[in-house]
């Protein structure tokens, strides 16, 4: 993740509601979906990438206000940097590494005050 400049964010364990946009996501994959498709369907990765096609280019979003996530991708590329823009501005010096445990993760926040 580093090395493509990805932060990492985890969510803390039981706490759906810091992750609203994938549980929305599984939600609708859950009913608008799954009803459609058998799971022992040979061509079933097909199926998912037609799902993720038309989930993405046809289907308006209204958190989108009915747009498409690729409508409104469009409307925000020309504020979107590029990578290598993305990358210029990146110091792994400042860069908050966290660890995938939020235990240890509060354990080591803490060592951290103290020192």
């Amino acid at each position: 993740m580093q090395r493509n400049s990805i932060k990492f964010r985890p969510v803390r364990p039981r706490s759906p509601h810091l992750n609203g946009k994938v549980e929305r996501s599984q939600k609708t994959d859950k009913v608008e979906f799954y009803p459609t498709i058998d799971l022992t369907d040979p061509d079933l990765l097909l199926r998912v990438e037609e799902w993720q096609f038309s989930y993405n280019w046809h289907r308006p979003h209204s958190s989108l206000k009915g747009k498409t996530p690729i409508e409104r991708c469009c409307e925000l590329i020309e504020q979107t940097p590029l990578s290598e823009e993305a990358l210029a501005d990146y110091d792994t010096d400042k860069e908050l590494i966290q660890e995938r445990n939020y235990k240890v993760e509060m354990q080591l926040r803490k060592l951290k005050r103290c020192s």
